[in-house]
């Protein structure tokens, strides 16, 4: 690793295009923030001495039992030498770059497994940009891949099931230009649409010789899209507020629609976040029940025609027509691609919000935690607690045993206290004086069953209403949490918070120790640490892994780890591990002006926090879904070229070269290894 600064292209107010802002979240970041509460809660009131005391005395009970002070050792110490290079992490970085292509190490070797078109299910005709129809996508790969779950169906890991998240479409890049119209879509456009999210299945083959993923034809292909049926399970099944005219019952949902980031459970399954799904919903401002109106506002229900206009061709997607149908919207659901003929499912008891993914801690008696963050600006931390426990297994009996396990439990809230003096954290990145942005948390019980913990609000109500739910209880207001995941080596919990423009902004959400930048553009890695190491703790010790950005600029924090020798980074999105521990982060939204990409950094030892780029994303992309074993990394490039105003010039042509159009797509990287066979993923 040189020990100069890696290069830097200009900053730039910010990463994303327009058409991306418009299409994947409804151009968000343009309108007010959903979260109008005032809570103040007790870390902004008091932050005095006696906590930090308070703190450092359970640090020191965590070190002597193995916790959280413990696995940090002397990681804020910059190191005196040149420390050995962290197994996993042992690679040549690739530099910030502007290149339409996908670029990675020295001694790497890639392959495109799936692309937006290609077949899924038998009988999918070949992709014809020019000639799309509803009926050949829901048999094709669908379109804006994000969470990538790899599913092993052997020892050896060469069969897989691979499942894919399809989070968007981007009507003016899926069509030629001179067939769609934004303000005249077809019924036949909206309904290939419809068609190109949700989910695929399929199976692919690892090969052990020449490396990389490839996808083979099997009976476990399968599309689930916005035409797929649901049941609706857990406390909220049935609720008033989820009955529509087309389900009286409230029981049967049709289709899963912006599905983000997700994760694999310890029974095989997939659960995957449904996040930003109120851009879909039309004339909101037609509701005059005040109360529904105002549940509508918290969720950033759309007023007058969506971008879409599916409005037209469906009255669901009208508020006006059908008040609850967004209710039916913003749960986790769990996919079993064991068995294509399984019914998905939507799981109320996780809450509804705007989730960016779902993923599984087994608490010390064997139950099952869940955590999610809700992917909006001043959003909370979610944790869901099982009341049974957890059968180890993948077989159909596990499987519907450890899936019912989501369905009672307990739903908290996070709030995040900081250890420091309100006056140490000034807003600008500067490290309070006990050298960490750290402190201490608790979970905030909601709701457990039938029973509500929030005055006010019944179960149903909170389950339904989580956002509101929140507020009432003061929870911490976040810098747009998103992936949150648990490390399988030393059991903290990661969470990428991508950033947050409004942090300190006039009437906004001032800084705090968990989110302590003004106008924070480039997002921070939060992790942290339950009580005696159980996810069912309703406490826990938390700290900032990563203040992310410039290296040269004052308000960066990389773990202590020397800033002249990490990449740069910016927008962390999702989070996955190695097997050795190590951090792998994708960005979306890179600030730094550069592409997006994939960053390994340890998280114990001398080497924490130095970050390294793996690879880079095509032009206009952003990068998804990372999957990381011993051989083979996987992500989802999304958006290719979306930095277009329409297809008619488009700005990127991977994956296929030439004129032709991009196509969002799963990639494959492996380490070249001795005679042609692959080597290990950050090994030498």
């Amino acid at each position: 690793m040189p020990d100069r600064l890696l290069p830097l292209f200009p900053a730039h107010p910010g990463g994303r295009s327009p058409v991306t802002c418009e299409y994947r979240c409804g151009n968000a970041c343009a309108h007010p923030e959903a979260n109008e509460s005032g809570n103040t809660y007790f870390g902004d009131v008091v932050k005095d001495i006696s906590r930090r005391r308070v703190f450092q005395a359970g640090a020191v009970m965590a070190a002597a039992a193995g916790g959280f002070a413990a696995l940090s050792g002397t990681a804020a110490a910059e190191p005196s030498r040149k420390p050995r290079p962290v197994p996993g992490t042992d690679f040549t970085p690739v530099p910030p770059n502007k290149l339409d292509a996908v670029s990675i190490p020295d001694g790497y070797a890639q392959r495109v497994v799936v692309r937006w078109g290609d077949p899924v299910v038998a009988g999918a005709p070949e992709f014809d940009f020019a000639k799309q129809t509803a009926a050949a996508q829901a048999k094709q790969f669908g379109y804006n891949n994000d969470f990538v779950g790899l599913i092993p169906q052997d020892p050896l890991g060469l069969a897989n099931l691979l499942v894919v998240n399809h989070e968007y479409t981007t009507e003016v890049h899926m069509f030629p230009a001179d067939q769609y119209d934004p303000a005249n879509p077809t019924e036949e456009q909206a309904k290939i649409a419809w068609a190109a999210h949700g989910l695929s299945v399929l199976q692919a083959r690892r090969d052990p010789v020449h490396g990389g993923l490839e996808v083979v034809p099997s009976r476990y292909g399968r599309r689930i899209t916005l035409d797929t049926i649901f049941e609706v399970r857990g406390p909220a099944a049935g609720s008033k507020h989820l009955q529509t005219s087309a389900d009286p019952s409230g029981r049967r949902v049709r289709g899963t629609q912006n599905n983000c980031s997700g994760g694999v459970t310890p029974w095989g399954t997939v659960l995957s976040g449904e996040e930003n799904f109120d851009q879909y919903f039309a004339n909101s401002e037609k509701v005059t029940d005040p109360v529904a109106a105002a549940r509508l506002k918290r969720y950033s229900v759309g007023a007058g025609p969506s971008t879409r206009k599916w409005e037209r061709f469906d009255k669901r997607w009208d508020v006006a027509q059908e008040p609850n149908e967004p209710n039916r919207f913003g749960w986790v659901v769990e996919i079993d691609p064991n068995d294509p003929t399984s019914t998905p499912v939507k799981h109320t008891a996780l809450g509804r919000f705007k989730h960016e993914a779902a993923n599984i801690k087994i608490t010390a008696d064997g139950r099952v935690a869940v955590y999610s963050g809700d992917d909006s600006r001043f959003e909370y931390i979610y944790k869901f607690v099982s009341k049974g426990k957890y059968k180890p297994g993948n077989s159909a009996h596990a499987r519907r045993h450890n899936s019912a396990l989501l369905d009672e439990g307990t739903l908290y809230v996070g709030r995040f206290t900081g250890d420091s003096p309100a006056a140490e954290i000034d807003g600008k990145g500067t490290l309070p004086a006990d050298g960490e942005f750290d402190g201490t948390g608790e979970w905030l019980p909601l709701a457990s069953g039938e029973k509500s913990f929030v005055d006010g609000f019944t179960a149903e109500e909170v389950y339904v209403f989580t956002r509101q739910a929140a507020d009432k209880v003061a929870a911490t207001k976040m810098d747009r949490p998103e992936d949150i995941e648990p490390n399988p080596v030393n059991g903290r919990v990661y969470a990428a918070l991508t950033n947050n423009s409004d942090r300190g902004a006039a009437g906004k959400a001032g800084v705090d120790e968990a989110n302590p930048r003004v106008g924070n553009k480039n997002g921070h890695i939060l992790e942290w640490e339950e009580d005696c190491g159980d996810a069912a703790s309703t406490r826990f010790s938390w700290r900032l892994l990563l203040v992310c950005g410039d290296p040269q600029a004052a308000d960066t924090y990389f773990g202590g780890f020397p800033k002249d020798q990490v990449s740069p980074i910016s927008c962390p999105d999702n989070v996955a591990f190695d097997r050795h521990g190590n951090l792998w982060i994708s960005t979306d939204g890179n600030t730094l002006g550069a592409n997006d990409g994939l960053f390994s950094v340890p998280v114990t030892g001398p080497e924490r926090g130095h970050v390294k780029q793996f690879l880079s994303v095509p032009v206009g992309a952003e990068t998804c879904g990372p999957v990381v074993t011993d051989n083979l990394v996987l992500v989802a490039v999304q958006h290719p070229g979306e930095n277009a105003a329409s297809s008619a010039n488009p700005s990127s042509h991977w994956p296929d070269g030439g004129t032709a159009q991009p196509r969002p797509a799963i990639v494959s990287v492996w380490k070249k290894g001795r005679f042609g066979r692959p080597g290990r993923i950050g090994e030498r």
